[in-house]
């Protein structure tokens, strides 16, 4: 069986992995996205099936004014004791010289839940887990963040602490571990025991383009961790910049059944056009590559012989993109449909953004069979902000949605949205004119950082007053091209908008955004008045890997 990578494509990074049996689950971050926390299950290691977003009340997660790519960072999923353990930060502030990230822990007796109320752990840093260990104690580490750190690597190592199941909470000694290697931003660490010795997995580099992970060893839980001779076991920095898997790091291990090692990672898959000079489309340079895609799941075989430091299977240090899989029997899963209704509810693949009171957002069931968004606070609201979106998980795919609204006045609007955050969108939208009349309008922000604005690639067009209207949309690489139907066949809008800026590297580079593209339904009354509009349906039909 061979594997091809990624294995999650699409937005879904920082993966933890663990082994119940024979079942195999990844959680992987979802930032502002709700509910928090994407959970895949597989047989095989190759076919993966989203089951659950444990992170779904607002007990468990509010992330009402977290700023794009805050929220839900780095979870750490394990099994112990009969039950899971999931492990998740939420991100309250991200910039500057401070960091605001808050650590909880939630339980579980089975992966579809009840999942706890969460019990607060620190807030000292990011990327948290849990350890284990054979004597039945547990052990929570995280990096530590250093404010007072001049310069870009305010990462202080990582930190590990005990947790008391008993009194739910942290006690003991703060012991610092690792401080990494010269390679510095030290993170995202992992604790394993093997051998008589403790592994500890960690990435270094930042998320960006020179983004590893890195492995050091103890005798002793404590430390000294002596680093691996070879010093990287993953990284794409010293690849050619063609290779398809770039910013590899951020991992976790698994052994399967039959005693076979894996890691699974995070990675990018930049678009090829983006590293030539690009015209009519492009705004960026030569040398920028872009991922819409943003930072996906990836695995990779390894080889861990007893005493000695794991090794990728294939050689080297550099992802690839096919790999020999386990010897396992091939465990296929459905397929996700193209065309989505809303009968039975709002599909498993779509989220919104921040607000656990999604009844203040979207309703299944005023208008049975509809998905009705009321309208709220602007695209840019890091509060209110109704949108209902899936991963854009091709390099080209083609969306439709059918909307059904008669817009109160121009503050009114609704439509079909390619988004990445507030400063990163393309938005196809009904609204209404200065008089009144229903009209068609596109509002685009390409990320020209640091003055992101709004512009109207078109002259609006007149629509019935009445009725529906189907919306489309057809990406190509870094090129988005929207259309639009009433009765008969479909008119394109005549202009190609730049797709590559819906991704990580557009405006503030690479390392520094992390989340990716979706492409979904919104609705907007700025206004106040929370006026609806009606959706009848969504298609998404990707058209490669």
């Amino acid at each position: 069986m061979k594997i091809q990578n990624p294995i999650l494509p699409g937005f879904n990074p920082d993966p933890s992995i663990v082994r119940v049996g024979e079942d195999y689950y990844i959680a992987t971050s979802t930032f502002e996205w709700f509910p928090g926390v994407q959970i895949h299950h597989s047989r095989d290691l190759k076919n993966w099936q989203l089951v659950t977003r444990p992170l779904d009340r607002a007990e468990q997660l509010d992330m009402r004014g977290d700023p794009d790519s805050g929220g839900v960072w780095a979870p750490c999923l394990t099994h112990a004791d009969g039950q899971f353990w999931l492990i998740y930060t939420d991100v309250k502030r991200r910039d500057g010289a401070w960091k605001d990230s808050h650590n909880y822990l939630v339980t579980a007796p089975a992966i579809e839940g009840p999942w706890s109320n969460p019990v607060y752990l620190n807030s000292s840093g990011f990327d948290p887990s849990l350890f284990h260990d054979e004597d039945g104690r547990k052990w929570i580490l995280n990096m530590i963040w250093n404010h007072n750190r001049k310069g870009g690597d305010r990462f202080g190592g990582i930190v590990m602490q005990e947790y008391s199941v008993d009194r739910q909470r942290l006690v003991g000694e703060v012991h610092n571990i690792y401080r990494g290697t010269d390679h510095k931003l030290v993170e995202g660490p992992h604790l394993y025991r093997r051998d008589g010795w403790y592994y500890l997995l960690t990435a270094e580099g930042g998320t960006g383009y020179d983004h590893a992970a890195t492995m050091a060893r103890s005798r002793d839980l404590f430390g000294p961790y002596e680093t691996d001779p070879a010093k990287h076991i993953l990284t794409a920095k010293d690849t050619d910049p063609d290779h398809p898997l770039q910013r590899a790091g951020h991992a976790d291990i698994v052994e399967t059944q039959t005693g076979e090692h894996f890691m699974v990672h995070l990675c990018s898959r930049p678009l090829p056009e983006t590293r030539k000079a690009v015209t009519g489309a492009g705004i960026h340079s030569d040398d920028v590559r872009r991922s819409p895609l943003g930072r996906e799941t990836a695995i990779q075989r390894l080889t861990w012989d007893e005493g000695e430091f794991p090794r990728l299977a294939h050689g080297g240090n550099a992802p690839a993109a096919e790999i020999d899989g386990p010897e396992l029997p091939e465990a296929p899963v459905e397929p996700i449909p193209a065309k989505r209704t809303f009968e039975d509810g709002l599909p498993p693949e779509f989220q919104w953004l921040r607000n656990p009171q999604r009844d203040r957002l979207f309703s299944v069931t005023e208008r049975p069979g509809v998905l009705r968004l009321f309208g709220r606070e602007s695209p840019g609201s890091q509060f209110e902000h109704s949108l209902v979106a899936r991963r854009q998980d091709a390099l080209a795919y083609t969306a439709e949605t059918e909307i059904e609204m008669t817009p109160g006045d121009y503050q009114h609007f609704a439509g079909l949205i390619a988004w990445y955050g507030r400063n990163k969108f393309h938005y196809l939208a009904v609204t209404a004119d200065e008089e009144g009349a229903r009209v068609l309008t596109i509002y685009s922000c390409a990320a020209d950082w640091p003055d992101a604005r709004i512009s109207y690639p078109i002259e609006p067009v007149q629509l019935p007053g009445e009725g529906v209207v189907r919306l489309g949309c057809d990406v190509d690489g870094s090129e988005l091209r929207f259309r639009y139907a009433l009765d008969g066949e479909w008119t394109d809008l005549g202009v190609v908008l730049d797709q590559s800026a819906i991704s990580d590297e557009a405006g503030n580079g690479p390392g520094n955004n992390f989340t990716g593209a979706f492409v979904g339904m919104c609705a907007h009354d700025t206004s106040g008045r929370g006026r609806p509009a009606d959706f009848l349906s969504f298609t998404y039909e990707a058209r490669n890997g």
